[in-house]
């Protein structure tokens, strides 16, 4: 039986969840969204959500080590593209953790936190409130 070497990380950003695999090879890029393969230049074709997903391995210079593959769900695509880039630093820890101070010091190991506020009752949004009136 053949065992394939693979590194993984996860991603999250917002509602997006990222699953990452690593697998040495040329750098080809497989991606499925929502259990649905998609084409990785037209499910991104802006370049700002490409270099972000891009960025770890380009500054760790490992852009033709490695095939990527991702498995997304949920958020929007700059979440998507957020949670990718922050599952491929992880997956890089995994093959190399002497990478770390270079991905620390990117900002590229730290999670976004920030989620959507939930709506009031009361009001037309989390924080939008009907105009007041006196009379």
């Amino acid at each position: 039986m053949l065992s394939i070497v693979q590194y993984y990380g996860t991603g999250r950003r917002k509602t997006s969840i990222a699953r990452v695999y690593l697998r040495p090879g040329k750098g080809e890029v497989k991606l499925v969204v929502n259990k649905r393969k998609r084409v990785f230049e037209e499910y991104f074709p802006q370049k700002i959500h490409k270099m972000a997903i891009y960025k770890p391995l380009s500054i760790t210079s490992t852009t033709d080590n490695f095939d990527l593959y991702f498995n997304i769900n949920g958020g929007g695509v700059s979440a998507q593209a957020d949670a990718i880039k922050l599952g491929v630093s992880r997956a890089l820890l995994d093959f190399n953790p002497e990478l770390r101070p270079v991905l620390k010091k990117n900002g590229l190991l730290t999670r976004d936190s920030r989620e959507k506020e939930r709506k009031k009752y009361g009001l037309l949004k989390a924080r939008k409130a009907s105009q007041y009136h006196k009379r």
